[in-house]
């Protein structure tokens, strides 16, 4: 079980490092994705500074289990948040995006539990 666990991991550290970089560029297409779920643009470097925390906490979590047990249930909730903010914005083709970053992190979470 341990196998799927490291690649799983890194996976999901790589989409979230993506997420972040693109929050921290802030492109046309993220503000105004923001404006429609009714974001403040003020959020976007915490949004991404903390979706580049959890990729670092979950890649140190291949060697620190707690580390990489924290990071996972803090991107679970972020992601959690997130699908609630497209549903409360009825934004509903957009809920797809979210949907994987959650799933990843998930999996992250049920992996690093067996593992330990």
């Amino acid at each position: 079980m341990f196998v799927p666990y490291p690649i799983v991991t890194v996976l999901a550290a790589a989409a979230n490092t993506y997420a972040a970089v693109i929050d921290f560029l802030h492109p046309q297409w993220v503000l105004d994705n923001m404006s429609k779920w009714g974001g403040p643009h003020s959020w976007r470097f915490t949004l991404g500074a903390l979706k580049a925390a959890g990729a670092l906490g979950l890649l140190a979590g291949i060697g620190v289990p707690s580390i990489g047990v924290a990071a996972s249930v803090g991107l679970v909730l972020y992601f959690v948040g997130a699908i609630a903010v497209v549903i409360r914005a009825r934004w509903y083709s957009h809920i797809l995006l979210p949907s994987v970053y959650l799933l990843l992190a998930t999996a992250t979470l049920m992996l690093r539990l067996n593992v330990s």
